[in-house]
């Protein structure tokens, strides 16, 4: 059927994908530009062209205009998939295998970190900053990209650096690792913050929806909660939650009274506060010793293949 897409409204921008008989006996050129006036009874679209001349097209015989340029530059893409197979750096498994909150029925998540040759940057069209497998349960970052949200203390990419459950290390992963104090710094007391607010309206919705919360979140907004702490406190990371572990899967099978939970909940967030009025994490990260390593690293890629 070709090119589908939504619904158009009047008065969209479209480009004509394919000649067409006009209103006036002639030819709608493909390529021709004009606007949405209307939907015909058979669920066609009647097209104004910019000359006042009509015609009328299926939905997948049109394009936006924006959309039908791009297409006309558009080159093949990077395949993301032979990216992280081929130049992948580091990756760890994540998750509640790494938390060691795992069951039997846990899932094995893997995030990694690949490097795309530098050479590939000199195209139109850009290596992906992110790919998600070729493996199932398997998500990567490019190596810039990894580093820019690492650097905003994103949990997601601090728990990656600092998961004692590493499945690919090379001399550069080791390098990435060594820098992993550098990615730490205060920032993490608003990330980390963000996600419990994050976690904490999914709570909000599980009950005015059911009545109760699903308790998984509930777990893993304690859990974060514990972690900033530790973080701030001790100015490390640790992932596995260690002494917490039973309290934490009692708060996931939901055995403990709601009242436990938000006690300890509001107790976590003062000594959260607390925690940072404590620590001797700075202001913000080693962005410049980031960024020095990152030049090398894109310097070292030049004529990977």
């Amino acid at each position: 059927m070709g090119v589908q897409g939504p619904q158009l409204p009047v008065g969209t921008q479209v480009v004509v994908r394919v000649a067409a008989p006009d209103d006036r006996g002639g030819t709608a050129q493909r390529g021709a530009t004009g606007r949405v006036a209307g939907v015909t009874p058979d669920g066609r679209y009647t097209v104004r062209l910019v000359d006042g001349r009509q015609t009328v097209a299926r939905r997948d015989q049109l394009s936006l205009r924006t959309a039908y340029q791009d297409e006309a530059i558009e080159l093949d893409q990077p395949d993301g998939d032979r990216l992280v197979r081929e130049h992948t750096i580091y990756a760890a498994v994540v998750g509640s295998r790494a938390f060691g909150l795992d069951t039997d029925q846990s899932d094995t998540d893997t995030r990694g970190v690949y490097v795309a040759p530098t050479e590939a940057f000199w195209s139109l069209a850009k290596p992906p900053t992110h790919v998600d497998g070729p493996e199932p349960e398997w998500f990567s970052w490019e190596v810039e990209r990894f580093c820019e949200l690492a650097l905003k203390s994103n949990p997601n990419l601090l728990e990656v650096l600092h998961s004692p459950l590493v499945v690919r290390q090379t001399p550069l992963g080791e390098e990435l690792v060594g820098l992993r104090t550098a990615f730490l710094s205060q920032l993490a007391y608003q990330t980390y913050s963000g996600y419990v607010l994050s976690q904490f309206k999914k709570l909000e919705t599980d009950f005015r929806r059911d009545g109760t919360p699903k308790w998984k979140h509930v777990m893993h907004l304690i859990r974060l909660l514990l972690s900033a702490r530790e973080l701030l406190l001790e100015a490390t990371l640790v992932v596995d939650v260690g002494p917490h572990r039973e309290r934490l899967l009692a708060v996931k099978r939901g055995e403990l009274p709601w009242d436990e939970v938000e006690r300890w909940r509001l107790t976590l967030h003062e000594e959260l506060d607390k925690a940072l009025q404590r620590t001797v994490l700075p202001a913000t990260p080693d962005v410049a010793t980031v960024d020095a390593w990152l030049r090398s690293v894109r310097k070292r890629g030049l004529g990977d293949a």
